[in-house]
């Protein structure tokens, strides 16, 4: 394979960025709806957190290892067609059953299936793109997936306004059949399986693979990990328990006022993508990592002091901020430190596995603290933990930034003939 390619090669690359459009809405299902679709099937809100941190467990402890398996396979569109079709019928089944152990089954099947989309774009892209233009093209590819749950949750507010929870499943379904079929246009000699899975470009004699124990060995990962782990503690459970105190305070329409909630955050992450991949070219991903973190402080403030219709505006322009800027700069930052491994979709995995140990917890802890002290109190404790993740990250800044200029890793485990 000719390895001179341009930064942005034209085969693919549109049915890769209308495949970020439409798996948005198909990756979520009625997952952003589902806490207050059991809030009015007569569930609590200790038991709606309990019922979603038990899938982000789940998809937690599958993250990593469908990373290694997208590393090694050569078939990655799969990753993406497959967990589309059973996250789809997943979410279905809540609309079947309320039952709490019918609920929790979808929940976890869900977020198992969800685990190998992100990773597995996230290869392609690198193995269409190669490192030089994937700072660029993931960029534009978040930009597409927000504007994608953009357009989905506004949809699905006002069918679900119209028509109840059961339109929101049908535009899933068909958000999924549109992303099966972008995922088949994209073809399969487009995508450079060795450096998809981060074989250094400029050692391709060898393709040397590094074992499992790169991603202990590398310190700027750890502190990546550690910081974004805390960050998603805090970030997880704000938006789902922002939308429970208003629909149950100001007795709000439930499917509306959670579609605004994410069409706000996601025109602004649109943006903010744009500027992510901007700043990341100018000044690397460490400073547009720091201003996201300490967005979430700001936005728990907010949230605790103004539970409110018009409070979602500033809560979720905050929301968007944060989550924009890191999902340009976390994929960006791990397929740059772990350049070199072929460990990087396994490297992407882990850091996703570690917010999501966060992100698992949030929703519980939020619920527990929201049912027995109130909702600004549940609030506040979690944009506060948001202060840790930037005091590691400043405190590890000189770490970090010198991860920018490194050479890539070598240290194989075994090589595979060239």
């Amino acid at each position: 394979m000719n390895r001179s390619i341009p930064d942005r090669p034209s085969r693919g690359i549109r049915a890769l960025e209308a495949l970020n459009f439409f798996m948005a809405d198909m990756q979520a299902g009625i997952g952003p709806f589902v806490g207050v679709f059991l809030l009015a099937h007569g569930w609590q809100s200790g038991l709606i957190g309990t019922v979603m941190t038990l899938g982000g467990v789940a998809g937690m402890i599958a993250i990593t290892p469908v990373g290694a398996l997208i590393d090694a396979t050569r078939r990655k569109r799969a990753y993406v067609i497959f967990p589309g079709i059973c996250t789809v019928l997943a979410s279905g089944i809540v609309l079947l059953s309320q039952a709490f152990w019918t609920v929790t089954v979808s929940q976890i099947a869900t977020a198992i299936a969800g685990a190998a989309i992100v990773p597995a774009v996230t290869g392609i892209t690198l193995g269409m793109v190669h490192q030089r233009g994937f700072n660029r093209q993931n960029g534009r590819n978040q930009a597409f997936n927000h504007a994608g749950n953009m357009v989905g949750a506004g949809l699905s507010g006002y069918l679900g306004w119209q028509f109840g929870f059961v339109a929101v499943f049908v535009l899933a379904a068909v958000f999924g059949i549109i992303s099966i079929a972008c995922v088949m246009m994209i073809p399969k000699d487009a995508i450079d399986d060795d450096v998809a899975r981060g074989i250094s470009e400029s050692d391709q004699t060898h393709k040397q693979i590094s074992g499992f124990a790169v991603l202990f060995a590398s310190r700027p990962l750890l502190v990546l990990a550690a910081a974004l782990a805390l960050f998603h503690l805090g970030n997880a459970a704000m938006l789902p328990f922002y939308g429970l105190a208003v629909v149950d305070l100001q007795k709000a329409d439930p499917a509306s006022f959670v579609a605004i909630t994410i069409v706000i955050a996601q025109s602004v992450m649109i943006v903010m993508s744009v500027i992510a991949m901007r700043m990341a070219e100018r000044t690397g991903f460490w400073l547009v990592l720091l201003i996201s973190f300490l967005a979430l402080p700001v936005r728990g403030l907010i949230a605790a002091h103004m539970i409110s219709k018009w409070g979602v505006i500033p809560v979720q322009v905050l929301d968007g901020v944060g989550a924009g800027l890191q999902s340009v700069a976390v994929p960006g930052l791990v397929a740059r430190i772990l350049d070199g491994t072929g460990r990087v979709n396994l490297g992407q995995g882990a850091v996703m596995t570690v917010q999501g140990i966060g992100a698992a917890l949030s929703p519980v802890l939020g619920g527990w603290i929201a049912q027995s002290f109130g909702y600004p109190a549940a609030f506040m404790s979690l944009g506060a933990l948001a202060v840790a993740s930037t005091v590691i990250w400043v405190v590890f800044a000189g770490l970090v930034k010198r991860a920018h200029m490194q050479p890539p890793i070598v240290g194989a485990s075994w090589q595979r003939p060239a």
